[in-house]
């Protein structure tokens, strides 16, 4: 059972990998499931918009897509991050860029913990999923 870090086409440097695999790790717990195998892919925003439209049929721009390959309780999948997406929320919602990144990368571990965004009362509830999370970090 693994998280791992990949960049694909962008320089970035996730800081403080331990911790966060190990935050990952007590966030899948709490929410009653088991660690698997997670893949994090750290990209840019045209690799992001080429995923999007290859596998989702969407043409649009977006800071995360999860894959997720669960098995029962046990949390598998793959996520992928623009980091040029993410920088630019940090602006638009006034917060630090390490913030950011993390609401984003516990947002789609939370994703493959069942919790869904689509509607009004679902992204509430994953928001505060999220905030909650934020707190355990």
């Amino acid at each position: 059972m693994a998280i791992s870090f990949q960049n694909q086409s962008v320089e970035f440097k996730l800081s403080e990998k331990i911790k966060i695999k190990s935050w990952i790790k007590t966030i899948i717990a709490s929410e009653k499931k088991e660690m698997g195998n997670l893949n994090f892919v750290f990209t840019s925003d045209e690799e992001i918009l080429k995923t999007n439209v290859q596998y989702l049929q969407h043409n649009t721009y977006t800071d995360i897509i999860t894959f997720d390959y669960c098995e029962g309780k046990k949390i598998n999948g793959d996520i992928i991050i623009s980091v040029e997406r993410v920088k630019e929320n940090a602006d638009k919602f006034e917060t630090d860029f390490e913030t950011e990144i993390k609401r984003v990368i516990i947002h789609g571990v939370l994703h493959l913990c069942g919790y869904k965004d689509k509607s009004e009362k679902d992204a509430k509830l994953m928001r505060s999923k999220e905030n909650a999370a934020l707190k355990k970090y």
